[in-house]
């Protein structure tokens, strides 16, 4: 696959590929004790499952291609830079017919050493199926 972005793709995101259907890499960018940044690149159809981040909002800022985000409750939309409030249910990643990369930044509510993710379920075949 192509890198669509400006940014290094990194290696295969196998650490996390029980939460991925379909294939992820992932960069890091910048990591301090403050703040974390990690390009993420998703290959076409690619997505990760839904999940939470306690304690953490997550902005993620389109670099390449076409990606979508849901927040629970709301309906699926294509982003450039979106905010992700600590404690809420989400997914993110490629349209179904092309790849995409965003910056993922990940935001302390408090100590950094409280901050944690919590894997649910995959998004729902049919419904992603539909995004354009």
């Amino acid at each position: 696959m192509e890198n669509p972005s400006a940014f290094p793709m990194g290696e295969p995101n196998d650490g996390f590929a029980q939460y991925f259907v379909g294939q992820s890499y992932l960069a890091p960018v910048l990591e301090t004790p403050q703040i974390a940044i990690h390009n993420v690149t998703f290959e076409p159809g690619c997505r990760n499952n839904w999940h939470i981040h306690h304690n953490a909002a997550q902005v993620l800022i389109a670099v390449g291609g076409c990606g979508y985000y849901q927040i629970e409750g709301q309906e699926p939309k294509a982003g450039q830079a979106v905010c992700i409030p600590a404690d809420t249910k989400h997914w993110h990643g490629a349209a179904p017919g092309e790849s995409c990369s965003h910056l993922a930044f990940m935001v302390p509510a408090g100590d950094p050493a409280s901050m944690s993710n919590e894997w649910l379920e995959p998004v729902d075949a049919e419904a992603y199926g539909k995004l354009a």
